[in-house]
């Protein structure tokens, strides 16, 4: 195990251990907040910032950004980040107000210049809604409770197909029409809210059905060399070969994708963590992480690819610092259910390459997307968009292991104030 941790387990504690290491990440969590501050406007719709932390007005406020926004401050409220709660509160009623559909219910994709609508209803940013109004409600933020009823009732009457026991993709903003795409993409950021809905809620549908997509998706990957299909037609038999002249898409590119894979990986552990199921989908979780690892780490010059085709070449060999986030963090989990040294080993050494890389000192926050010889580049994510993936990462292993970052941040109290 890394030495700024304690594994948590039978007979261990939930305590991470103060060093030097662990000083330096809640230092850089608060300093990712700080940078993410900027985002929120008066209303408090989030927007995509710069490189330096400025709002980018070339970009419309987004509802997945607002809500990985007050997702993340609400989560530093919890640790006791000074200035959080009302970030978190603002950016909850930036949703409320801005980018809930007054007409048709649910929530736009986002809001452009003029008040302009933009873009269809997507389960992908309803997921975050919910996520955001789950850890919302566990930290006490205004409007949460009221906006996760909400949500949740949205996300399970216009997204959840009970006969397949997942999520479609995208509808019309007046619902009336439903594309043909399926994808896995926004069933994955689904399982994660709906595990966060179950620690605010307590309702054990939430948690079935979380589980129920997570080894609906294992089960996909076990069958293709525990790469995951990410794409699939209205009936859900996969598209292998979707997107294939869209290798940079950054939500639906063609082939697979090792961020995801290493993110599953952590996902199918915080199920079993919140269902009390210890070790039922631990080998799921390594197959998943070594095949993400084997397929995407590149030994030779660092870093990650972002996508690779169906025998693990590269496809997209640009490195995007989500997939380096989720790398650590699922290393990190990976060695506290397991105990096993070869985690802590890799953690480590990813830890030293995001720091040699990826964080950009200057302005407390970490570049988005870097080139193959591991420089700042900006063909697919131009700018610093949020914070979520990578102060997800950093304040990870001081935490305890949990089914959502609500509930491990609630346990483990104000270890930032």
């Amino acid at each position: 195990m890394n030495a700024d941790t304690t594994r948590t387990g039978a007979g261990a504690t939930d305590q991470p251990a103060r060093t030097t290491e662990s000083a330096w990440r809640r230092d850089h969590f608060v300093s990712l907040l700080r940078f993410a501050e900027g985002s929120i406007r008066a209303d408090g719709a989030a927007c995509w910032l710069d490189d330096r932390g400025r709002p980018d007005s070339s970009h419309p406020v987004e509802t997945w950004i607002t809500s990985r926004m007050a997702h993340i401050f609400a989560v530093g409220h919890l640790l006791g980040v000074s200035g959080a709660e009302e970030h978190a509160a603002r950016a909850i009623s930036g949703l409320q107000d801005v980018l809930a559909d007054p007409e048709f219910g649910g929530w736009i994709a986002a809001r452009g210049e003029g008040d302009e609508l933009v873009g269809t209803k997507e389960a992908y940013a309803h997921a975050f809604v919910v996520l955001a109004a789950s850890t919302g409600k566990v930290a006490g933020i205004r409007g949460a409770s009221e906006l996760l009823t909400t949500a949740l009732a949205v996300l399970d009457a216009r997204f959840w197909e009970p006969e397949q026991e997942l999520h479609l993709d995208e509808r019309s903003r007046d619902w009336s029409s439903v594309s043909d795409y399926r994808g896995v993409n926004a069933n994955m950021h689904s399982v994660e809210a709906l595990l966060a809905a179950h620690a605010a809620t307590g309702d054990g549908l939430w948690l079935d059905r979380a589980a129920t997509i997570g080894d609906r998706v294992a089960d996909w990957a076990s069958s293709n060399e525990w790469r995951i299909p990410e794409h699939f037609d209205a009936a859900w038999n996969p598209l292998l070969e979707y997107n294939a002249d869209r290798p940079h898409d950054p939500f639906k590119p063609y082939g697979a994708t090792p961020g995801h894979g290493l993110e599953w990986s952590r996902l199918l552990l915080q199920i079993d963590a919140e269902a009390g199921t210890a070790g039922h989908r631990t080998d799921a979780a390594v197959a998943l992480f070594d095949r993400a690892v084997e397929d995407g780490w590149d030994g030779a010059g660092g870093g990650f690819v972002y996508t690779t085709d169906w025998s693990g070449t590269p496809v997209e060999a640009r490195r995007f610092h989500w997939v380096a986030a989720e790398a650590v963090a699922t290393a990190h989990v990976l060695g506290r259910v397991t105990g096993e040294v070869r985690y802590a080993e890799l953690e480590n050494e990813w830890w030293a390459w995001i720091k040699a890389n990826l964080i950009d000192a200057e302005h407390g926050s970490w570049h988005h997307e870097l080139d193959t010889e591991n420089q700042p580049s900006g063909r697919t994510w131009v700018g610093k968009p949020d914070v979520y993936h990578a102060a997800q990462a950093v304040i990870l292993s001081e935490l305890p292991l949990t089914g959502s970052f609500a509930a491990s941040a609630q346990r483990v109290g104000q270890i930032l104030a």
